[in-house]
């Protein structure tokens, strides 16, 4: 590790080392330093991004719950802490697997992808959210996602906007941001898999022009996997089927009938973030 000061950038010969401390918060010791320029005091805890954190130790048992069908009430009393501690890790998490993710797009080509919504809904049904999510076929890699507000459908529409008023509807902008970055990672020449929805076919279309695109008729869901794997022998969008009934197995807020539900898209947006690198890093590895 390169030591440089963080006031003046200065680096060795000019850094001496200056002793220890015990770090209260994990027990570790840590090795501390002295500029002899500005006379600057810092340790290599100074470089770390859980810089500051009190209760460092439980970054990975959170991130491991957060991606194991926990709510956030139950972590925060498996742990005793409160639930403002649980939010802030999440925050705290969801940076770090952001700047992972980026750095593991980086240089990447993918060549067979797979793209389809699934949808959850925030607080109440009348409030859907659909989720838009890219993944590489063969190996089961999450490359990308946008959360989106929809209105309601079928039997809740008149209800919903009885209730709620009119909801903005972010699926299209969010789909088309959504491509624009896929173009940074998917090649040109690659083969797109989904189902009938119209938008998939003009964004595969404007985006990927060279693309070829194989659209598959939707088919009813089975009672196993969560309402996501299909009542056939042989799915031909099967992976991103298996990888949303995982997210509704794993991630607690979108797992079907149940009371633990999403109260703001912010955090659903830092949770599933967390969830791609946790599945990219560890359940494909």
């Amino acid at each position: 590790m390169k030591i440089i000061c963080p006031v003046c950038q200065a680096t060795r010969p000019n850094i001496s080392k200056n002793g220890f401390f015990k770090r209260s918060s994990d027990s570790k010791k840590i090795q501390k330093y002295i500029c002899k320029i500005c006379n600057k005091q810092f340790s290599t805890a100074t470089f770390s991004d859980c810089y500051f954190q009190k209760k460092r130790r439980l970054n990975y048992p959170i991130k491991f719950d957060l991606c194991s069908s926990t709510s956030l009430r139950r972590i925060a009393l498996k742990y005793k802490i409160s639930r403002t501690t649980v939010k802030r890790k999440i925050e705290f998490l969801a940076s770090l697997a952001e700047a992972k993710h980026k750095l593991w797009l980086e240089g990447a080509s993918f060549n067979l992808i797979e793209f389809d919504d699934l949808e959850t809904y925030e607080h109440t049904k009348c409030k859907p959210i659909s989720v838009s999510v890219a993944l590489e076929s063969k190996t089961r890699k999450l490359i990308g996602f946008r959360v989106s507000s929809i209105g309601a459908k079928g039997h809740l529409a008149k209800p919903a906007l009885k209730k709620y008023g009119k909801r903005q509807n972010t699926s299209y902008k969010n789909r088309v941001e959504l491509f624009k970055e896929l173009t940074n990672t998917v090649s040109p020449n690659a083969v797109f898999k989904t189902d009938m929805h119209a938008h998939y076919a003009e964004l595969v279309k404007e985006y990927f022009p060279k693309a070829e695109h194989k659209v598959y008729k939707s088919v009813r869901a089975r009672s196993a996997g969560l309402g996501e794997l299909k009542k056939k022998e042989f799915d031909p969008i099967f992976s991103i089927n298996q990888v949303f009934a995982m997210f509704r197995d794993n991630l607690k807020r979108l797992t079907r009938k149940t009371w633990c539900t999403t109260k703001s898209m912010k955090y659903l947006e830092m949770q599933i973030m967390i969830y791609f690198e946790f599945h990219n890093s560890f359940l494909t590895k």
